[in-house]
């Protein structure tokens, strides 16, 4: 039997309500799909930072998925919190600690959505705390149609993981985030940017694979999403 590389993916979570009362985890079923086409292995990680060593050990490769909620702005040395942001602490500390030891073990990483955002900040970004506020003339990037239809395009930058790994110059994304990555560090390559300007991906290129994608390539809106998987999962396999 082939083995197949296994993909950890941390959880969402709520407090309670809707699935239950009592506070739960969640996470769409097209994360785990995606993975699978691709010819991975999913599982899910619960938030247990103290246990955070122990998944890596037993996982190949890491993927940050997105979710309706806001990296803190202190970890990015912003002193003030637009009104619009909000929190998820316990994710947000336990995607901290296994994506820095992901990445100081030098295992594979795709950050997506918020996701990317965690991982730029990681990596030391700074962060657009509310488009609308901070760009003019910006696109909806919550997109008012579905999100498994396009919301923009992408220009990517050539030489980068992401066009080799997609082939593509530019490609058709969906979008559903009301923040993005304003600055990054020097080491830190943007990968790709809409038409706005608004960076829409980050990679580290002293790392193995280390990828974050600003939109949602599990919902496989073009070849280009499914190659971002396909490369990840095989970067995993190695």
């Amino acid at each position: 039997m082939t083995k197949r590389p296994v993909i950890g993916i941390p959880l969402d979570s709520e407090n309670g309500g809707g699935y239950s009362a009592l506070p739960w985890y969640a996470l769409r079923q097209n994360y785990c799909e995606a993975v699978v086409k691709a010819g991975g292995t999913p599982i899910l990680l619960p938030h247990h930072a103290d246990r955070a060593e122990q998944y890596l050990s037993m996982i190949d490769g890491l993927l940050i998925a997105g979710g309706a909620f806001d990296v803190d702005p202190t970890l990015f040395g912003a002193t003030e919190r637009h009104g619009t942001v909000t929190l998820k602490e316990g994710r947000t500390a336990f995607e901290l600690a296994i994506c820095k030891g992901a990445h100081a073990r030098g295992m594979p990483i795709l950050g997506i959505c918020g996701g990317q955002q965690l991982l730029a900040v990681i990596l030391g970004s700074t962060l657009i705390q509310h488009i609308p506020d901070e760009v003019e003339t910006a696109l909806a990037h919550e997109q008012p149609n579905p999100r498994t239809e396009p919301g923009h395009e992408v220009v990517v930058t050539e030489g980068t993981l992401l066009h080799r790994v997609t082939g593509q110059a530019q490609f058709p994304v969906n979008s559903a985030h009301h923040q993005a990555v304003k600055a990054v560090p020097a080491g830190l390559v943007v990968n790709a940017v809409a038409p706005d300007g608004v960076i829409e991906g980050v990679e580290d290129p002293a790392h193995p694979f280390c990828l974050g994608v600003q939109w949602h390539p599990e919902y496989s809106i073009s070849p280009a999403d499914d190659a971002i998987l396909a490369a990840f999962v095989k970067a995993c396999s190695a």
